[in-house]
């Protein structure tokens, strides 16, 4: 029983992946983040220069063959800054998103699974958290603890989890009734075995969806926390700070925000593009 729901899943997990293969459009988009992952991983090696080596004889160039995407005001490479700050946006946003995925998933299972007064009083409590504008919430924690990238990833993640544990609840709530579900009941299954075995399994669908697509979101949103001074310091080469650092030049040297607002636009639309395949291809009666 337990091989044929091993073969099941397995073939369940093929055949969403033939159909996210034949979506050109969400292949372009991973195959875009994928590469920018490597990039990221790899900044040391294709780096041309140090992204925090400071050269006053090349202050402000604009972009050429020696420097791709032209020169800060103190001389740094800035095409080697932005290949750095991909690893503090992508970590940043990969870390949070995942963070709340898992947080929002434990509340909004136990509340969906369990239903009643547990299920009310912690919607209620939702509903209190989520009262509060989630960039207002941001930036309080951030103003609050200081900035950094260890709060920047709290502020988010507390901000974006009470959304993806009312997504979760809802994919519990419609399963919570189904046969399998009484079944496992009827023969004495553990609540924990039944939770992971049978109930999160079947609901993890539109979290996965809405998990990548959350990545693009926080990578924009600490973007803009960086922007006014709430994300990390400027010191650190992350791609909202890059911008915030270049915005007081930017009329005599647009390039010093248009490489950064590139990187980001290229990486949010990449992953938006791939969260629309994934949709499709878990559900296809979704697609348009």
């Amino acid at each position: 029983m337990r091989a044929e729901n091993n073969v099941k899943k397995k073939s369940q997990f093929i055949l969403i992946m033939s159909r996210l293969s034949k979506n050109k459009a969400a292949m372009i988009g991973l195959f875009i983040f994928l590469i920018e992952i490597i990039a990221a991983i790899f900044a040391m090696k294709i780096a041309p220069y140090d992204y925090s080596e400071i050269d006053n004889s090349a202050r402000l160039l604009a972009p050429s063959l020696e420097h791709l995407c032209g020169t800060d005001k103190y001389g740094r490479d800035l095409f080697s800054r932005i290949l750095y700050g991909a690893r503090y946006s992508f970590s940043i946003g990969i870390i949070s998103t995942f963070g709340s995925a898992v947080l929002g998933m434990i509340i909004g299972g136990i509340a969906g699974y369990f239903g009643g007064n547990v299920d009310n009083l912690i919607m209620r409590f939702l509903d209190v958290v989520q009262a509060i504008p989630s960039l207002l919430l941001m930036i309080v924690i951030a103003a609050s603890l200081g900035t950094g990238y260890g709060v920047t990833i709290v502020a988010l993640l507390v901000s974006t989890a009470p959304s993806r544990a009312r997504l979760f609840r809802a994919s519990i709530l419609n399963i919570r009734s189904s046969e399998y579900i009484e079944v496992a009941q009827s023969i004495n299954c553990s609540t924990l075995r039944i939770m992971l075995t049978h109930v999160v399994p079947n609901a993890l669908s539109p979290m996965i969806v809405d998990v990548t697509m959350g990545v693009a979101n926080s990578i924009n949103i600490v973007a803009g926390l960086s922007f006014i001074g709430l994300g990390v310091p400027l010191s650190v080469p992350e791609w909202g700070a890059l911008l915030s650092a270049g915005r007081e030049n930017m009329r005599m040297y647009p390039h010093l925000v248009i490489a950064p607002g590139i990187a980001i636009m290229i990486t949010i639309l990449a992953l938006n593009i791939l969260g629309d395949g994934l949709r499709d291809a878990m559900d296809p009666k979704l697609k348009n």
